[in-house]
């Protein structure tokens, strides 16, 4: 049975699908332009910009790919970008990796 989606999740896909709607706009593409350099269909992509939380991963990285924000998108969630993920890293991290030896 599969779990309701959170109203988190489904207010931050609305943001994201008006977000990738405008920045669309702003490049001056079409839907169908946009579906098809991102290797997805004019639907999925309507569903995208409506904010539907259900769209694929794949295609969603597509759409951001096509709109140059792939690496933002990629760097967005870069532990090391923090102050506590650089923090927590030089603590947790160790300074060296020793292979096991087989028995």
């Amino acid at each position: 049975m599969k779990r309701p989606t959170s109203i988190s999740i489904k207010l931050a896909s609305k943001r994201f699908g008006e977000h990738v709607a405008t920045s669309r706009r702003l490049q001056e593409m079409t839907s169908q332009e946009l579906a098809g350099r991102a290797n997805i269909s004019r639907a999925t992509l309507s569903r995208l910009e409506k904010g539907d939380p259900s769209v694929g991963f794949e295609a969603v990285l597509g759409v951001c790919r096509v709109l140059g924000a792939l690496d933002v998108l990629v760097d967005s969630i870069d532990p090391y970008e923090t102050d506590l993920g650089r923090a927590r890293a030089d603590w947790l991290l160790p300074q060296r990796v020793r292979h096991k030896r087989a028995c």
